[in-house]
């Protein structure tokens, strides 16, 4: 706050002398009159050499009286500050604008120093972006019309008609190769016996390729239906009256359901080719002592056990080159160190 300007003293050289009358309480007496005031009060001339040097005070006012004079001083406004430089008021706009430039400034400078990640931040992106565009192109042109099955290709069928399984699974044609219905396909190929396992291959932008493992016969069953035809496991491949030639028939206790059958199966399926289109008939009453006759001689493999029986079919196959079956009435590998001919 800025302390208020002393008066000038007055220009005739006078002196100012004002009385300072003291405010009046309410319960005081009231005054005097001036007439009373000047025969009480004893009048004293002051000197002249007093009177002459007497300085020009300016005496206020009680506070309680009179205010003091306000002298007029140039105060800047608030919103407009005074340049340091020449004392020229700025306004408000002036100083928005230097905001507004140094923010720009401290952007540029950001971007200066940030421009490389920018850039890899773009690169970045932009490589996602074209990845997620192709996959999604893909399944799109996958999904549609364009990839079609149109032709069905059966690999793999030896006893099987190919022709046959194509049209069993001619409903497949002109479903997209993604869409194909594996449970329809499945139940064709059921009334397949022969298929054991099978897989299916879309190869763009028409050809479905259905890859058949074929189930392995070993033999013949005889039933009071005829003569069936069984691999391994038991599955009924085709039935007939008469026995299919080129198949041994299978004399087991207890049916296609029991571990004599299992051992059977074991058996027949590691047999090489060479001893295998010899062997005309198997038999087994326990998982032990499964017997195999060979055609012609009718020599007898006493096998035994399904154990070892890559080992057996390998002793096996060596003996019989070095004793063929006609001189030999029995092969008993059951114990494939020591193998025992008669």
């Amino acid at each position: 706050m800025r302390r208020p300007t002393p008066l000038p003293p007055p220009v005739d050289g006078s002196t100012e002398i004002v009385h300072r009358t003291p405010a009046r309480r309410p319960d005081a007496a009231p005054p005097t009159t001036a007439a009373e005031t000047e025969a009480d009060t004893p009048h004293v001339e002051p000197a002249e050499e007093e009177r002459a040097i007497a300085p020009v005070i300016p005496l206020a006012a009680p506070t309680s009286m009179q205010r003091p004079a306000v002298i007029p001083t140039t105060v800047a406004a608030e919103d407009e500050p005074t340049s340091p430089d020449d004392g020229a008021p700025v306004r408000i706009r002036d100083v928005w604008a230097a905001a507004r430039a140094r923010r720009k400034a401290l952007r540029a400078e950001i971007r200066r120093f940030t421009g490389r990640q920018r850039r890899k931040r773009a690169l970045w992106l932009g490589g996602a972006a074209s990845v997620v565009l192709l996959v999604l192109a893909t399944l799109g042109a996958a999904y549609s019309p364009l990839f079609a099955v149109e032709h069905i290709r059966v690999v793999g069928a030896q006893q099987l008609d190919a022709p046959a399984v194509e049209a069993a699974l001619s409903e497949q044609i002109g479903t997209p190769l993604p869409l194909v219905d594996e449970s329809a396909v499945k139940a064709a190929l059921v009334a397949f016996p022969l298929v054991e396992s099978y897989t299916l291959e879309g190869r763009p932008p028409h050809e479905l390729v259905v890859r058949i493992v074929e189930r392995t016969p070993i033999g013949l069953i005889q039933t009071r239906a005829g003569f069936t035809l069984v691999d391994a496991a038991g599955v009924a491949l085709s039935t007939s009256t008469t026995p299919a030639p080129g198949r041994p028939l299978v004399t087991v206790e207890g049916g296609t359901g029991t571990p004599a059958f299992e051992a059977i199966g074991k058996v027949m399926r590691s047999l090489p080719a060479s001893i295998l289109v010899q062997v005309t008939a198997v038999s087994a009453s326990t998982p032990d002592d499964v017997t195999l006759t060979l055609g012609g001689s009718n020599a007898q493999v006493v096998w035994g056990s399904a154990e070892d029986s890559a080992l057996k079919a390998l002793v096996l196959e060596t003996t019989m080159a070095a004793r063929p079956p006609a001189s030999v009435s029995v092969y008993d590998v059951s114990s494939p160190s020591a193998i025992v001919v008669r």
